[in-house]
């Protein structure tokens, strides 16, 4: 596939686009603002090409670590707007992505809904998911919401290549994507890996990652250490503070996945949290792909990112739609 354009309105997200892929363009601009016409120069080129239209609005709106989703939030209808976008070209093929929880909102009429009755209208054939990213080959208890739609014919999910009676019996663990890093400690920056920084911590905080072995969390600290709303009996939360563990996958990354404070982000063995370098690893970037920005900014991209090698594997399905479109289109039915 090749990459054409893409648009969204952070300022972070364009320059990281931009400067992993030079040769496509991109529109920094809100989808809300804007009038499909004005993507034609860059989609009109390619109408004799099968196109992918990509649509991943931020999850918070439909994550239930979000504890004070509501139905004003103005990143709901960005599903709608896509919508727009996708009715007035109508590609062969379209692709969303975002958290379970979009399958569920109590909100009606929900934005999912509305979007499949669309593309029903518009005669896409539509299959929809909730995928285990452990099963692409991401070392990461994620699960994702995903929807495929083809306008030239029924799109599959794409087969596993982890766990369980696949090729790959076993998961992708922390170890295997991230071993080959230099130590760096907190608040460190390494000179010789892109993006390779730690956010740094308290004298408190470290003292606390100090006491939490592989796999553990703030259960595991002395007295001392804890902190007083958990020492009331508070019992919820109990991944903040966390460590992962080198041989197993790491719990689902956020946007705050270099925060120790905020999630089993702590490193398995270095006393401190990922590195946004480890982060992007664990959502299966290449080295090579560098992230602009802040820190928190980039973690953010991070966390909000479709991890690649489900991209991967998605887009592969829709590659194998088009090869059977192409074998009917020359042989008739088979």
């Amino acid at each position: 596939m090749q990459i054409v354009l893409g648009l969204d309105i952070d300022p972070d997200a364009a320059a990281t686009f931009r400067r992993n892929f030079p040769r496509a363009e991109f529109i920094r601009n809100d989808i809300a603002r804007m009038r499909p016409s004005a993507l034609k120069p860059f989609v009109e080129p390619y109408r004799n090409a099968p196109r992918l239209f990509c649509g991943c609005a931020p999850c918070q709106p439909f994550s239930k670590q979000n504890g004070t989703r509501n139905d004003k939030d103005s990143r709901i209808p960005l599903l709608a707007h896509f919508g727009r976008f996708v009715r007035y070209f109508h590609p062969e093929f379209v692709l969303v992505e975002n958290v379970p929880g979009l399958q569920t909102m109590s909100w009606e009429p929900g934005p999912l809904p509305k979007f499949v009755q669309l593309l029903g209208r518009l005669g896409y054939d539509v299959i929809t998911a909730t995928v285990d990213c452990r099963d692409y080959g991401v070392p990461q208890k994620r699960t994702r919401f995903v929807l495929l739609a083809s306008a030239i014919g029924p799109v599959q999910l794409p087969p596993k290549t982890h766990g369980p009676n696949t090729p790959n019996v076993e998961y992708s663990t922390v170890r295997d994507w991230i071993a080959g890093f230099p130590p760096i400690r907190a608040g460190e920056v390494c000179s010789s890996v892109p993006n390779h920084r730690a956010a740094g911590l308290s004298p408190l905080n470290l003292k606390r990652i100090k006491a939490t072995p592989p796999g553990g969390s703030r259960r595991d600290w002395p007295e001392e250490l804890v902190l007083s709303c958990h020492s009331s009996g508070h019992q919820g939360h109990t991944d903040v503070y966390g460590r992962l563990r080198a041989d197993q996958p790491a719990t689902a990354l956020t946007t705050r996945c270099i925060s120790l404070s905020n999630g089993r982000f702590g490193h398995p063995e270095q006393h401190r949290a990922l590195s946004v370098r480890e982060a992007a690893s664990i959502q299966t970037f290449a080295e090579t792909f560098i992230f602009e920005g802040n820190l928190n900014s980039m973690a953010r991209q991070v966390g909000n990112a479709v991890p690649v090698l489900l991209a991967k594997s998605l887009g592969q399905s829709f590659n194998s739609c088009h090869r059977l479109h192409q074998r009917r289109s020359t042989h008739g039915a088979v």
